[in-house]
């Protein structure tokens, strides 16, 4: 039974074997333990891949900086993570502008060992502070939140937590890698970690398979949650209470189907013990492609993980999809694009006798309540589908919530055991932002230095720009701007368009997302080929932009009288949000063409 405790202060009274921890100790494989700081990730590959790891890294333009710095005394080894910053901001020329804008930003502490098999590990820290610390967070494996607290000032803290060590497959790659290494990480104002043991241990696991939603998401320091991806998965350890470890195997752009194409549902097969519990939760993806259709290849797909799972002694959860903050923009109404899917997993679970957590339900009815603006600080910033931390938080707690409601009373036994895991806080736990939420910029010194992860321009690849440009097109430019998604089916709506076109799915999504006016739609007839003129353009895009941002308070501009009425909402604040130029230069009716619409799109800045 392995069994090994690190000691990071000189404490000679201690008596128990132990291995001393320094501040050099840096974490390499031949030694089998130590930090993880910049300079071993640039010495080690495998160090860089983030679900082998704590998943935290420095922003690119920090990449060769060693920002780390490690020190230690007679409580422990720490990280002065405050005194760090000041000094870069000082450095850099920001002060505390810049890449230190916004939400507290802080540098994690990571400490990483070997442990002999794959399994459950019980692993107990300890952490020793002199002075006041502000709200500490600790993370174990590819950033899973275990603890979220204050730490109290001349205290001993110990914390413990049971942490699955299994082999994965990172997304993008196609082969399993074997993970030995267990990940502890640290965020607070100045934490000195003292001691840390690591014992196996025999609790449950509960695996969770699903796409971008509910995948632990890597995260960039100068760490800030709110400009953090997130999902529910990597925040769903907080909410129990150490008797089971969680195994996520989500990954963003799966499928019920991909997920088993690609490996992942057979990683989970060959480490799943009789006794564990599986959550399933797709459905986002699922949805773009003809041959998942939700009362089809979708349903197909979840019956079929469910009778596997119960063959090999494992017990299956379905998931509802996590609901996005998506409102139409002609109407202003809530935009449920995720509905049918929640309603597949409800008659599935029904159907075979498995417990349906309804994220879908309580997530949407939040989006409705607090309205497109409101819900923005806990997505991440210019994203309307993925959270942040703050977010993944608030629908892990959804989660930890629906398992002791739906598991509690549940027929089979074995599903009340699930429900003893979790430890749901009295009252709606809360954690947000307490200023505003701003994406870190690059200092003034780090300009030569390019983002090597920087998504190409969408619509970089346009052709004959100077051919004048149709509906279907422009809707399409429209849709990639925005990042609105595809779906899988057409609803025929319009008798001039066709399922096989390839535009009929970019008409369904801007039919469903409330872009298309009804004045510019003749008897059922949308005329995708036809040429758009710049007002036609306007009230699309403006359309699309309401469902993404709240539009400028309407005001007159020298447009109104050489536009139609419908459209001059939409021309009025495309003139204020410097769309089309406010001097009136401009001809509304004027054919558009390929090129200009492309920089049209360009200056729609989320």
């Amino acid at each position: 039974m392995f069994d090994k405790k690190f000691l990071f202060m000189d404490n000679k009274n201690v008596q128990e074997p132990c291995i001393r921890i320094r501040r050099t100790d840096l974490y390499r494989p031949d030694l089998g333990y130590g930090f993880v700081t910049e300079q071993n990730r640039r010495e080690d590959e495998l160090l860089r891949i983030p679900e082998l790891n704590s998943a935290f890294d420095t922003v690119y333009w920090y990449r060769n900086e060693d920002m780390s710095k490690i020190q230690e005394d007679s409580l422990g080894c720490f990280l002065d993570s405050d005194g760090i910053l000041e000094e870069y901001a000082k450095r850099d020329g920001t002060g505390k502008a810049g890449a230190y804008a916004g939400e507290k930003r802080r540098i994690p502490l990571s400490f990483k060992c070997d442990v002999p098999r794959q399994g459950n590990y019980r692993v107990t820290i300890g952490i020793e502070t002199d002075e006041t610390m502000g709200e500490a967070l600790i993370f174990e494996g590819r950033r899973r939140l275990v603890f979220r607290g204050r730490i109290p000032a001349e205290g001993h803290f110990r914390f413990s937590f049971p942490v699955n060590i299994c082999d994965i497959i990172p997304r993008g790659q196609t082969e399993v890698y074997s993970d030995r290494t267990l990940d502890i990480t640290v965020v607070a104002d100045k934490p000195r970690i003292t001691e840390v043991t690591v014992q196996e241990t025999g609790c449950p696991t509960i695996y969770i398979a699903g796409d971008s939603t509910v995948t632990d998401q890597s995260a960039e320091y100068p760490y800030a949650p709110g400009t953090s991806y997130a999902g529910w998965g990597q925040m769903l350890p907080v909410y129990l209470n150490g008797r089971a470890a969680v195994s996520n195997h989500s990954h963003s752009g799966l499928t019920t189907d991909s997920f088993r194409e690609e490996g992942h549902y057979s990683v989970i097969e060959g480490a799943g013990r009789s006794g564990d519990f599986i959550l399933f939760q797709f459905g986002h993806n699922d949805q773009k492609l003809p041959e998942l259709k939700a009362w089809e290849g979708y349903k197909d797909n979840l019956c079929r993980y469910i009778r596997e799972s119960r063959e090999r002694g494992m017990y299956p959860v379905l998931v509802t999809p996590l609901a996005r903050n998506t409102w139409k923009g002609n109407s202003g109404s809530y935009n449920d694009l995720l509905e049918e899917y929640a309603a597949v997993c409800a008659a599935v679970g029904k159907e075979m006798e498995v417990p349906v957590l309804d994220l879908h339900g309580h997530s949407c009815e939040w989006i409705k309540e607090q309205g497109l603006e409101a819900v923005k600080p806990y997505f991440y910033p210019g994203d309307f589908t993925h959270t942040n931390d703050y977010g993944a938080w608030r629908m892990a707690g959804v989660i930890a919530r629906e398992i002791k409601r739906v598991c509690t009373g549940f027929p089979a036994e074995e599903y009340r055991l699930l429900a003893d895991c979790v430890d749901v806080p009295d009252g709606e736990a809360v954690w947000k932002a307490e200023c505003e939420i701003v994406l870190p910029v690059k200092p003034e010194g780090f300009m030569d230095i390019d983002n090597p992860e920087e998504g190409a321009d969408v619509l970089a690849e346009m052709d004959r720009l100077s051919e004048k440009a149709d509906r279907a097109s422009a809707l399409d430019m429209i849709i990639k701007t925005l990042h609105y998604f595809p779906v899988n089916v057409y609803n025929d709506m319009f008798d001039d368009i066709v399922g096989h076109e390839w535009y009929a799915g970019t008409v369904e999504c801007a039919w469903q997302n409330g872009m298309i006016a009804e004045e510019l739609v003749e008897e059922k007839h949308f005329c995708p080929e036809k040429e758009i003129s710049l007002e036609e353009f306007l009230v699309f895009a403006m359309n699309a932009y309401k469902g993404r941002k709240r539009l400028p308070e309407e005001k007159e501009c020298v447009y109104d009288s050489r536009c139609r009425s419908f459209a001059r909402p939409c021309i009025r604040a495309a003139c204020q949000l410097g769309i089309i130029a406010a001097d009136g230069s401009e001809e509304p009716d004027r054919v558009l063409t390929r090129g200009e619409a492309v920089q049209l799109c360009r200056r729609m800045k989320l």
